[in-house]
C-alpha cells in the first residue's frame, strides 16, 4: 500500500534539474496507459521540464503525491538539501498548537 508522506511541495522539474548533482531515474516515473493500434500499452511518462513533481520531507523527489512509489531522485546529500533550502526555498512547516483566549471562549 503506497505511503502518503506528512509533508511534500510540488516543483516544476525544470527548477530542480538546476541542481549540478541532479540525477533522474525517468524509468521510475509515473506509469501512463495509451492506445496504440487497439491495444493498452503501459509506460513511463517521459518527464519534461514543465512537469511538477514532489519533493518530500526527506528531500526525495517522486512523479507523485506518494513517498514511495515513483521515486525518480533519492541521492540525498547536504548539497541538495541546501539547494532544496536555499533555492527552492522549501522549508517544512512547523505547527503550534492552538491556545485558549485568555477572556475565555467566543461566543456565537
Amino acid at each position: 500500500m503506497a505511503i502518503l508522506g506528512r509533508y511534500s511541495k510540488a516543483y516544476p522539474l525544470g527548477q530542480l534539474r538546476q541542481f549540478r548533482g541532479w540525477t533522474e531515474r525517468p524509468e521510475n516515473a509515473r506509469i501512463i496507459r495509451r492506445e496504440v493500434d487497439g491495444e493498452i500499452v503501459e509506460e513511463a511518462r517521459a518527464l519534461t521540464d514543465q512537469d511538477y513533481v514532489y519533493v518530500h520531507r526527506n528531500f526525495t523527489v517522486t512523479d507523485g503525491i506518494f513517498v514511495d512509489e515513483n521515486i525518480i531522485f533519492s541521492d540525498v546529500t547536504l548539497e541538495w538539501i541546501e539547494f532544496c533550502q536555499t533555492v527552492l526555498g522549501l522549508g517544512c512547516p512547523t505547527y503550534e498548537p492552538e491556545t485558549p483566549h485568555e477572556s475565555g471562549p467566543t461566543k456565537l
